[in-house]
C-alpha cells in the first residue's frame, strides 16, 4: 500500500479542486490504482486568513485548521498538504498538533527556487495582505538568501481584487492594474515572481497570465506525488 494524502482544503474550494487536479494529472500512472489515495476536508468554514491577520477580529483560524489535520490523521492520512499560502502563517502550530508530516508550501518554494534559480537572490511575491503583512515567505526564503521583494500598497490593491474575484466567482475583464503591479516589481530588478495565493496559482491557467512565474501550489503538488513515492509526469 502507497502513503495516503491528506489535503486541508477550503481556502477557497476552486484552488484546493486545482490542486487535487495537478496532482492527478501530473501523476505518472497507467491505471486508477497506481495514483495517490487522497483524502480531502474541503473545510470552507475556516474564517478568512487575511482578515485575522490584518485585524486580528473574528475567529482565530488555527482552531478548524488544527481540527481539519488532526480528522485527515485520524481517518488515515499519513502525510498533509495545504493549498493555502496565507495559512501558512500557522503551519507550526498545526505541525504541533498533528504525529504525521506535513509537507510547507512556502519551504519547499524556496528549495525549488535555490535549485532552479541559482543566481537568484531577491524575488517578487504576488500575494494576499495577510501573506505579505505575516512575512509568510520572507522568513523561510532568508534561510536561502533570498529576499522577498513586495509590491507598493498602491499595486497590491489590484492583486488583491484578482484574488477576491476568483474566491468570489467574478471573471475579471481587464488585467491592467494587475500586471502594472508586476511591472513594478520588474522595475526593481526582480526577474522572478512568486505566485504565492492559490488563487494566483488559478488565475495563471485562467487568464494565461504571462511572466516568469513559479507557482508554488504546482511546486506543492510535485513535492506531495513525490513523498508518495511516485514519478512525476511533467508536460
Amino acid at each position: 500500500m502507497g502513503k495516503t494524502l491528506g489535503i486541508i482544503g477550503g481556502m477557497g474550494p476552486l484552488a484546493t479542486v486545482k490542486l487535487f487536479e495537478m496532482i492527478v494529472l501530473m501523476t505518472k500512472a497507467n491505471s486508477d490504482q497506481e495514483h495517490i489515495h487522497i483524502l480531502i476536508d474541503n473545510n470552507t468554514s475556516i474564517s478568512d486568513r487575511t482578515n485575522y491577520i490584518l485585524s486580528g477580529e473574528g475567529e482565530d483560524p488555527k482552531i478548524q485548521l488544527i481540527q481539519s489535520a488532526q480528522n485527515l490523521e485520524k481517518i488515515g492520512a499519513d502525510y498533509l498538504v495545504m493549498p493555502c499560502n496565507t495559512a501558512h502563517y500557522f503551519y507550526d502550530e498545526i505541525l504541533k498538533n498533528v504525529n504525521i508530516p506535513f509537507i510547507s508550501m512556502i519551504d519547499e518554494t524556496g528549495k525549488f527556487i535555490k535549485e532552479n534559480y541559482k543566481d537568484i537572490n531577491k524575488i517578487g511575491l504576488l500575494a494576499t495582505e495577510g501573506t505579505i503583512k505575516a512575512k509568510v515567505y520572507d522568513e523561510i526564503l532568508k534561510n536561502y538568501d533570498i529576499e522577498v521583494i513586495k509590491p507598493s500598497k498602491e499595486n497590491q490593491k489590484y492583486i488583491t481584487e484578482l484574488i477576491y474575484n476568483i474566491k468570489e466567482g467574478i471573471h475579471q475583464e481587464n488585467l491592467d492594474g494587475f500586471y502594472t503591479a508586476m511591472d513594478e516589481l520588474k522595475n526593481q530588478g526582480v526577474e522572478v515572481l512568486i505566485a504565492g495565493c492559490t488563487e494566483i496559482s488559478v488565475a495563471i491557467e485562467l487568464y494565461n497570465l504571462e511572466g516568469n512565474i513559479v507557482d508554488a501550489m504546482k511546486i506543492l503538488a510535485i513535492s506531495a506525488i513525490k513523498y508518495a513515492g511516485k514519478d512525476v509526469k511533467m508536460g
